[in-house]
């Protein structure tokens, strides 16, 4: 019930949100010689709340310096949530290709009293399933009590998350005349307001481990994304990301 209610029901937050973003993807294709390549992101996004009749519009916008061997650009990206009256979210635009958005993340930006409450109280773990965001699979695993602590001022409770399921099928963008056979495993913890009920900061890690197929031949492939956000209330800091105190946190 509280995966349910996590993934599918939420409320309106009171007032807009910026957040402090990093990322980073490690792509590692065939043996100790193969194919390695890095990915760092930084950045800034502002989460805007809109009514629009009986619906709200969660609308974010996020703006990022993506590096890589060959440089850097400056790129920005959007996501659009609609929150229906029966409290279920509909996306309704995606240009976040690189998954930096509060939105387009594991977990809803904001949650309904009764979820919360059940958050606040969670001991032990509890059986978590979800889509995965790669390869149309569904990932199974188990939700447990996380830290609690500050995010910019805001007293914040901790949920921590693993899954893991099988993955086949493409990458967008990266090696998109490839396929990819093999597992995908997420993990991380998402902290939540205690007060708003507002995702206020979240880490997370995706995994895949499998075999990277084409025409000509086939290798195996190590692929991590890694993103990293923070709720800030003051102008945005290098991209060592905001501040963030929080009990116990694990490093990564």
């Amino acid at each position: 019930m509280i995966v349910a209610a996590i993934l599918a029901t939420a409320r309106p937050v009171a007032a807009d949100q910026q957040y402090n973003v990093i990322g980073n993807d490690s792509y590692h294709i065939g043996g100790a010689d193969g194919q390695h390549t890095h990915i760092a992101y930084a950045g800034v996004q502002r989460l805007r709340v809109v009514r629009n009749g009986r619906n709200i519009d969660y609308v974010a916008n996020v703006r990022y310096t993506r590096s890589q061997s060959g440089g850097s650009t400056v790129v920005h990206a959007s996501f659009v949530q609609v929150l229906r009256p029966d409290g279920s979210f509909t996306d309704s635009d995606d240009a976040d290709p690189d998954f930096l958005t509060i939105l387009n993340q594991p977990f809803a930006v904001t949650l309904d009293p009764v979820t919360l409450r059940a958050i606040e109280h969670l001991h032990g773990k509890v059986p978590f399933e979800a889509n995965s965001p790669l390869g149309h699979a569904t990932l199974t695993g188990y939700l447990s009590p996380g830290a609690r602590g500050l995010v910019s001022g805001h007293p914040v409770v901790g949920v921590a998350f693993e899954a893991d399921g099988p993955m086949t099928g493409g990458l967008p963008e990266r090696v998109a005349s490839s396929s990819i056979t093999g597992t995908i495993r997420m993990d991380g913890t998402a902290y939540y307001a205690t007060q708003s009920a507002l995702l206020m900061a979240l880490d997370a890690r995706l995994t895949i481990v499998g075999t990277l197929k084409n025409a000509a031949n086939a290798m195996p492939v190590r692929i991590v994304y890694r993103r990293s956000i923070r709720a800030t209330d003051a102008p945005p800091p290098s991209s060592k990301g905001d501040e963030l105190h929080l009990k116990g946190m694990p490093e990564r």
